[in-house]
């Protein structure tokens, strides 16, 4: 299994630069960055400053979405960043949430989903596109491949994911739920005439270790945060067309302040019982978080991509590095 991290860019910028290197020394893969520019700090310099700071870990966005900047400038940005990092970026990419809602804006369509993740990978490895009617180029991009994750829950999205994609990006934690979505991004892959184990499939949430009421309410904010999509599938979907492990926990929920999203202590989620902290984060001692993540492993997933924001991030990181990291080390990930 691989490990990544991700940060919501608040932080004073010398001390994004210094988590990463920590992380990287602690056998994490993966570099991620929330792209939320109104809520916080714009993730494209940042990442930058990452690539410089890190040798071998891949960096990208967890998760950008197609309109908050358009296609051709996110693939000129990530060109760019392929140069400084050699060739050490992914796409994360989505319909967009906190990004879109703070503008007032609802989250994109599918389709446009869709074209941006041709269009944008097609420039960043140097092809030709046309886009709205005109042929694009980048003449200067060093042709490097990019590896695009989608994410979503959605069966659409995942069909999406299963047809096109390289990643399915599922922001949760609870294995039962990861088995289904996994089995529906395959069967896509099936049908589209590609082979499911190509795609990999990453589990991302909040993970704490220590005093399990004290991780508890340091990751509550998780489950609400999952619940803005979960209440955008309601909306549209039938009951049967989704998991009820996924629908039924919202039905407490009263709205939510995008101003204090991805917050600690948040009032946002003040109907996220314990037992759905249990299922969609890892939380406890050293040991459970590694009987957690092999039951992850089994499930399908081949990185765990950890919410670095609850608090005591270094602290974390190193216990990662030192404790568990290691214990999954030969730990195999169900393909079939």
């Amino acid at each position: 299994m691989d490990f990544g991290f991700t940060l919501k860019p608040d932080h004073p910028i010398d001390r994004v630069v210094s988590l990463t290197r920590q992380a990287e020394a602690a056998g994490f893969g993966y570099g991620w960055l929330f792209d939320s520019h109104v809520l916080w700090r714009d993730p494209y310099p940042l990442l930058t400053l990452m690539a410089q700071a890190t040798t071998a870990m891949r960096l990208g966005t967890c998760v950008t979405n197609p309109a908050t900047r358009e296609p051709s400038v996110t693939a000129s940005a990530l060109a760019v960043l392929d140069e400084v990092s050699g060739g050490r970026m992914d796409l994360g990419i989505g319909r967009g949430d906190s990004a879109r809602r703070v503008l007032g804006k609802s989250p994109t369509t599918m389709a446009q989903l869709e074209e941006a993740v041709h269009v944008i990978r097609a420039l960043v490895e140097g092809r030709p596109i046309e886009y709205e009617g005109t042929l694009l180029q980048l003449g200067f991009t060093a042709g490097y491949r990019l590896p695009v994750w989608v994410a979503g829950y959605g069966p659409v999205a995942l069909r999406l994911t299963g047809r096109i994609a390289d990643g399915a990006m599922l922001q949760i934690g609870d294995p039962d739920l990861i088995r289904w979505f996994v089995s529906q991004v395959r069967a896509s892959a099936i049908e589209a005439g590609r082979d499911p184990r190509s795609i990999r499939v990453m589990a991302a949430a909040p993970a704490h270790v220590g005093d399990l009421a004290m991780c508890r309410d340091r990751v509550r904010w998780f489950p609400a945060l999952v619940g803005n999509h979960v209440v955008d599938l309601v909306n549209k979907y039938q009951g049967g067309d989704l998991p009820e492990a996924l629908t039924t926990y919202i039905r407490g929920r009263r709205g939510y302040d995008y101003l204090h999203h991805a917050e600690v202590g948040s009032s946002n989620a003040e109907f996220v019982t314990d037992g759905i902290v249990d299922r969609f984060c890892l939380v406890g001692s050293v040991e459970e978080h590694i009987e957690k993540l092999k039951a992850l492993a089994e499930a399908g997933v081949d990185q765990f991509n950890l919410y670095l924001m609850n608090g005591d991030e270094e602290r974390m990181l190193e216990i990662y590095g030192k404790e568990i990291i290691p214990a999954m080390h030969d730990v195999a990930t169900a393909r079939g």
